[in-house]
């Protein structure tokens, strides 16, 4: 079998004869890297994942795309983190934004240096001004700060991705994977002169990555129900493959220990949205689910970077504190409603869009 170099952790130390034991102390090993780990490497690569794959870590795409959402309801906050790291031959570097409810806080860079880690959920970007972990969010921007962490997490516990089927075709031109769908947030955070503090608010965290943003995009996700225990994340857009392209959609909902994944071709799912009101209808392994979102505030302007270009430009509107109503019936039956849904529409920069002024930083 070809096999190449990693390593193992094995315990080493003196004998019996060399008098007392201490304790012994780990020491690195080879371990052997199977013709399989090598093919999953090179998979990757073509932005697919294999079942059970970890999502998270670095496909090595044009853009690696990481997204965190706090919805504290004790003190009626939301808080949004999101970073994407983008490829250039000068050097890879991050668009970074933070965006906070109450109020219209936006803030969005550029930051050089950026990286996200091919074997562990890594990723940093401008020398320590973002980081983040399985556990850890940190952000410092200079008048904009946090430090959160995340514990008690609900991970993703299906086999196959959030696409379903098209979570393992390869060359895709985007792939979405929520990999969060609650836990506890305690923190800090440091946003246009106010100091928050963080406690025991609901956790979410999704990742997407490909070739760039589609054409056009709708996205909504929503905590903040009376049971703390149900969340829902649904996406849509023009998805693509070489010539072909074809417009999709997906939902995601958790209720309890039960997670429901509604994506094509198993499942059907329709989707509309004029920018104020978002409705999605899916139907698929004896589920119907029905949302129904509306904003009721003004939306943040969340930047979307142009990789070779080393900028940002504004084409997504993401509502902080939507109103938005859950219906699921047949195998499983909740119906409930939040005031604190994200709803978000965005589409691909323009020729107009790009000849726009420079939006980071904000």
């Amino acid at each position: 079998m070809d096999v190449v170099a990693d390593r193992l952790i094995r315990f080493e130390g003196p004998s019996a004869s060399d008098g007392p034991l201490p304790p012994a102390r780990p020491v690195r090993e080879p371990r052997l890297v199977t013709v399989f780990d090598r093919f999953e490497r090179i998979y990757r690569r073509s932005g697919a994942n294999l079942p059970t794959g970890d999502a998270r870590l670095s496909h090595g795409a044009e853009m690696e795309g990481y997204f965190w959402r706090v919805t504290d309801i004790a003190r009626q906050r939301v808080l949004v983190v999101l970073c994407g790291v983008n490829r250039h031959p000068d050097g890879d570097w991050a668009t970074v934004a933070v965006a906070g409810h109450p109020g219209a806080f936006v803030r969005s860079t550029v930051l050089d240096g950026a990286s996200a880690a091919t074997d562990r959920f890594l990723v940093t970007a401008g020398d320590g001004a973002f980081s983040a972990d399985e556990h850890h969010v940190h952000v410092d921007l200079g008048d904009v700060s946090l430090d959160l962490d995340v514990s008690q997490q609900v991970e993703w516990p299906l086999k196959l991705g959030a696409g379903g089927i098209f979570s393992a075709i390869p060359f895709l031109g985007q792939y979405w994977q929520p990999h969060v769908l609650g836990g506890s947030v305690n923190g800090t955070a440091h946003l246009d002169g106010e100091d928050w503090v963080i406690r025991d608010a609901q956790a979410y965290a999704e990742k997407n990555w490909g070739a760039g943003f589609p054409q056009r995009w709708w996205w909504g996700q929503a905590q903040g129900f009376e049971r703390p225990d149900v969340c829902v994340a649904f996406a849509g857009g023009l998805l693509t493959a070489g010539p072909l392209s074809v417009t999709v959609g997906g939902v995601i909902a958790r209720v309890g220990n039960d997670v429901i994944r509604l994506t094509p071709p198993l499942s059907i799912v329709h989707s509309t949205t004029d920018g104020r009101r978002w409705e999605v209808y899916g139907r698929g392994h004896g589920y119907r689910i029905h949302i129904v979102g509306d904003a009721v505030d003004q939306p943040h302007p969340l930047p979307v970077p142009i990789p070779a270009q080393r900028r940002n430009v504004a084409t997504d509107d993401e509502h902080l504190a939507a109103k938005l109503t859950l219906e699921i019936t047949g195998r499983l039956n909740y119906q409930g409603d939040s005031d604190w849904a994200a709803l978000e529409i965005g589409h691909r920069p323009t020729d107009a869009d790009l000849s726009a002024p420079e939006l980071a930083p904000t």
